[in-house]
Parts: structure tokens; sequence; C-alpha cells
């Protein structure tokens, strides 16, 4: 990308999962660290490079660097192509994905050799899933993005501890289509590698979760909470194209905190009887929404629904399908969101704290049941969907009266609210001296 014409003091490798959902946050936390004047290499793959290479560097003169990797996907069984967990076509295909990203070792060393700042090389901040800096010389481990996998290894059990929190096993995360003892030596894998960390830096903030802070320091040596990272960079890659987009202009036309959005991220598989429940409760909730349904999930058996209903027609006006990406973080910062429907992933469950929003818990898989725990049963700045596991179809009823909870729940609901916007600000200036602290 860029490099500064001083020297810098650190050289940081950051080396995230190959997933949008993981690089987004890890690019983010290039920019912060390169803005401090450090020189930052991001290891990735071609396909991820392109996809993530923005002018942001440039602009700001900042020291990042892409440091490519061949990615062995059909070696693995894996179609062409596929380098990154949000492009595979079945979640049963995870498995072969982490067993392409561990043979990235010896690729990385070589890339390594090659870097004409080696000897600055100062730490390694790696994804707990991203085993292939397992066997480096100097090793920093991270949850930004995975802060789920944190939870399930250590703050898990703070939080069953604290706050006495019943998980049930069905809610357990598993791996792909691995078995709950597979994906339990999986987990062993992450703890032993999150254990010989000099430290960890964690994707949130100390007034979100002050207890289970200080409960894992009782375990690791050295944590740290840097985030949330979305803070630290508000521009993106498509800036431009941003401010033109459909949902938001569209939403400048909407009142105040009335409008409902729904997002599942870029991992979650749901299936088409589930989204056709969702879109006519969405539908006969009379609350304007917007609708994000992801390119992996918008078969051709829901188009097809979608188009006999006569859908979009039906709620033109009112509703908004998004099919593909969405500009999220600009979206829920609009003023007429008034709640977010989530599968609480981490990074979309900061976004919407950040923007101060009562949050509708849709959890999916992995660490997504602790943090609606965290989300409703703690902080209670969200509504519980009832589910038990991923393959229940959530009752309509389940899911009109949490919007009423959200938009209109009363002086309950005003109480969520204040909560919510309360974690907002306090995010925010957790993030405001580092930013002030930055070089110019």
């Amino acid at each position: 990308m860029a490099s500064l014409n001083q020297q810098p003091i650190h050289h940081f490798l950051l080396i995230p999962l190959m997933t949008r959902s993981h690089l987004i946050p890890f690019t983010d936390m290039a920019k912060a660290l390169a803005h401090h004047g450090q020189q930052v290499t991001i290891v990735t793959t071609p396909l991820n490079a392109a996809r993530f290479s923005d002018g942001y560097a440039i602009n700001f003169n900042l020291n990042i660097q892409f440091l490519p990797l061949y990615f062995p996907a059909q070696e693995v069984g894996l179609p062409q192509g596929c380098e990154a967990m949000d492009s595979l076509p079945s979640p049963d295909m995870a498995t072969k994905f982490f067993q392409a990203s561990n043979v990235l070792q010896q690729p990385l060393e070589k890339g390594l050799q090659g870097l004409d700042s080696l000897s600055l090389s100062s730490c390694i901040i790696s994804d707990f899933i991203a085993s292939l800096s397992f066997a480096l010389i100097t090793l920093i481990t991270t949850r930004c993005l995975m802060r789920g996998t944190n939870r399930i290894l250590s703050l898990f059990w703070c939080l069953i501890c604290l706050d006495r929190i019943e998980i049930t096993k069905a809610q357990l995360p598993c791996f792909g289509n691995q078995s709950l003892d597979d994906s339990k030596k999986v987990l062993k894998q992450f703890k032993e590698a999150e254990l010989s960390a000099m430290a960890v830096v964690v994707n949130s903030f100390q007034e979100l979760e002050p207890g289970y802070v200080k409960a894992y320091q009782k375990f690791i040596n050295n944590l740290w909470c840097i985030g949330p990272l979305r803070l630290y960079n508000k521009t993106t890659r498509s800036e431009a194209s941003i401010d033109d987009h459909e949902s938001l202009n569209w939403l400048d036309s909407q009142k105040p905190n009335s409008v409902i959005y729904v997002c599942f991220g870029s991992l979650c598989h749901i299936f088409d009887q589930q989204l056709m429940e969702l879109g006519l409760r969405l539908e006969t909730s009379n609350c304007p929404f917007i609708w994000v349904i992801k390119e992996g999930s918008y078969t051709a058996e829901l188009d097809k629904w979608l188009k006999e209903q006569n859908f979009e027609e039906r709620v033109k006006g009112r509703g908004l399908i998004i099919r593909g990406w969405a500009p999220q973080f600009q979206i829920l910062s609009k003023p007429a969101i008034g709640g977010f429907i989530t599968h609480c992933g981490w990074s979309s469950t900061l976004e919407g704290i950040i923007a101060g929003l009562p949050l509708i818990t849709w959890p999916i898989s992995s660490e997504q049941f602790y943090n609606e725990k965290l989300i409703v049963q703690v902080v209670k700045i969200g509504v519980e969907k009832p589910m038990k596991a991923p393959e229940v179809l959530v009752k309509k009823d389940d899911v009109m009266k949490a919007i009423k909870q959200v938009i209109d729940g009363g002086e309950e609901g005003e109480e969520m609210k204040k909560r919510a916007k309360k974690l907002g600000e306090m995010a925010k200036m957790a993030v405001e001296n580092e930013l002030l602290l930055a070089p110019t």
C-alpha cells in the first residue's frame, strides 16, 4: 500500500482468519497502528489482498502492506478461487478451509524472508483461528473479530461463574461438520495458542464487560482492550459509492428510530423456509425495514418465492431488500434506525453497540449464543428471540413481539434504549483518547 519516509518504531505482522468478518477488523487495527507511526504487514491471499486494498494508506501516508500467500483451495477439495470462509458454498467445507490454512506455514516463512524490513519485525498479532503463526518466534494472539472464540475458551466460563447463565448443549460451537469431540480438540489447540502468547489484545472495551476482563486477567499476563476497532476507521474501500447507496438515501426519508435493520452476517447460513417466514413477519410488523440477504442465502427457491409473492412490490416504500453486501456501519449510524436484528457475530454486535441501538438477537452458531447472553442478560440492551438451536423454525409471534419491544416497548423498552445509547457513548469514549494521541 504506502510507506512512510520516517523510520517506524516497530513492525507488526498481522495474521487474520481469511474471511470478511475477520479481515475488516484486522485492517482497522492495521490503520490504527500505522496512524501511531508503526509499520504493518497483513498476511492474506491474493484475492483477499485485492478485495481489501484501498487508497486509505496512500491518502494518509501510512506504512501498510499486504503479504499475499498462495492459498491451496483446490488441493484440499475447495472450489478454485475460494480463499475466504464467507465464499464457501457450504458450511460443511469449513474443515477443508482450515486444512488449507494450516499448510501456509512454509509460504509464510518464505514470504517473511523477502520483506525488506524483516529486522524491524517486533511482534505478530494472530487471529486465534489463524493457526499458521503458532511456530513463529514472537506471538501475540488476538480475538479481534474472534471475541467469541475467547468466550468459548475462557470468558465463556467467566460468564457462567459470574452471572449464572445457562448454555445448552445445542448452543455449543462446532466447526463445519465436525463432531462435538472434534470441535473440542480444535478449541484445545486455540487455548494452547492463547496461553503461549505474550499478550492478548481484545476487540472490546473494558466498560462493556469489566467483570469478565478482571476475571480473564487471572489467566493471562497481559490483556489489553483495544476496541472497538471499527471506530478507528470510519471510511471504507468504496466510500464514494456508499454515499450514493440506495439504502442510505432511503433512510433519510424515514422517521427517527422507526426502521428495523436485519442482517445475519457473512458466514451464517439460514434455510429458505426461515427466511420466508421472516419476510412475512417483517411485512406484517408495519415497521419500515431494511433486510440484507447475503449472496449465499439468496437461493433460487427464495428468489422464486419473492417473485411469486410479489413481495417487494407489496412492501414498496416501507421495506427495502439488499442482496449481497451492504454498508452496515453507515446504515446503523443513521437516525432512522430504531433496532437491529442480528446474528450476534462480534463485529456486528459491536457495530450495533457503537450506534447505541437495542438489538434483537438471532444467534445461528459458534460463539453467537454466548454473545447473545451478554447482550440480553448482562448489559441488557437486547431482546432474546427464543430459539434453542439453529435449526428450529422461529415462530411468527416471537418475531413480532421482539420488534414491538424494541420499537414501541413502553417504559421497559425506553429504559433499554437508554442503556444502549449510554453504552454507545462509552464505546466512542474508549477510543477517543487514542485517536487524539495519533500523529497527524
